[in-house]
């Protein structure tokens, strides 16, 4: 599947980290030419968040997405016949990485990702959590023994980021590079 093929799922969550999320919508805009769909799940927490995080309510008139609500199994990616190929949960709360390895499938963003894991596609978690307890690292392990990419909110330094976008943009980036699409980025060495 060439790059403007992608099909690709983004799944709110509802732990801290709106701006994780906004920021890869946004990037998503500007990437419009590599991808064919993508399709949008905000979860109630993440709408709460948003607003308290980001001071503004979340406006998916804003994005030239195809938005879903929770509870709507009839949304094209419920089912593996769909062929989306990536799902990235951005931020994913460890409730939600409970659920996920659980394979308790309560909602679409739940289901999307068991499809996406027995189809053998991407998917890509970013938590946003610190300190992990055991019980959460037990359910990342058996979440990438699934096939899964757990790629923390876990911003680098060496770009010298100058604002906190700038800062949260190198997690954005990560994920960008792990769906497999060209960004123009810094690059460790070059």
């Amino acid at each position: 599947m060439s790059n403007n093929q992608h099909r690709i799922i983004v799944a709110i969550g509802g732990a801290s980290g709106s701006l994780y999320a906004k920021l890869l919508l946004d990037t998503l805009v500007q990437l419009s030419d590599q991808w064919e769909k993508v399709g949008v799940v905000v979860s109630e927490n993440a709408l709460f968040n948003w607003k308290i995080e980001l001071n503004t309510a979340f406006d998916s008139k804003l994005y030239p997405f195809d938005f879903y609500k929770s509870n709507d199994f009839t949304a094209p990616f419920a089912s593996g016949s769909a062929q989306y190929n990536s799902m990235v949960i951005i931020p994913c709360s460890m409730g939600l990485i409970g659920r996920i390895a659980g394979g308790i499938s309560n909602n679409l963003t739940t289901r999307a990702a068991d499809v996406v894991l027995k189809e053998r596609r991407k998917l890509i978690l970013v938590p946003r959590e610190t300190p992990y307890n055991l019980i959460h690292l037990q359910n990342m392990e058996r979440i990438t023994l699934a096939g899964g990419i757990i790629a923390p909110a876990s911003p680098s330094l060496y770009s010298k980021p100058l604002s906190i976008e700038d800062f949260c943009m190198t997690v954005v980036h990560r994920v960008i590079d792990l769906l497999d699409m060209d960004l123009n980025s810094y690059r460790w060495g070059t």
